[in-house]
């Protein structure tokens, strides 16, 4: 079992910047790769980053060049800096991990979520 949590989110104004973390706890070893998505009021959860364990990155459009993922493995922790955020950045940000027990089954982890609101 993997046991994921967020913090750093918050009250943001437009053109700020925020930065999330998650830390990991549990079977951490198992963890593949970890990831952000984010959920606004009325829309579909949408994948924003991933990292794999080695750290080869991947962005939505939607936050390519103004979000940045990275991750601490002696820590166990995955980072999302986020800049130039506007009201369309508001939703309840989550930290997701992909792991693999020992028969190679997929797992899937998610944290509780973090709260970032946009707005002067």
């Amino acid at each position: 079992q993997v046991q994921l949590v967020e913090s750093g989110g918050g009250l943001v104004q437009p053109g700020g910047s925020l930065r999330l973390s998650c830390v990991a706890s549990g079977t951490v070893s198992s963890i593949s790769a970890m990831g952000w998505y984010r959920q606004a009021p009325g829309k579909q959860r949408e994948l924003l980053a991933h990292i794999t364990r080695g750290g080869i990155t991947n962005y939505a459009d939607s936050v390519q060049g103004r979000f940045t993922i990275s991750r601490d493995n002696a820590k166990d922790t995955v980072y999302l800096e986020m800049t130039g955020l506007n009201s369309e950045d508001t939703a309840v940000y989550y930290c997701s991990a992909l792991a693999y027990a020992d028969n190679g089954a997929r797992l899937d982890y998610w944290g509780k979520g973090t709260l970032v609101t946009v707005s002067s």
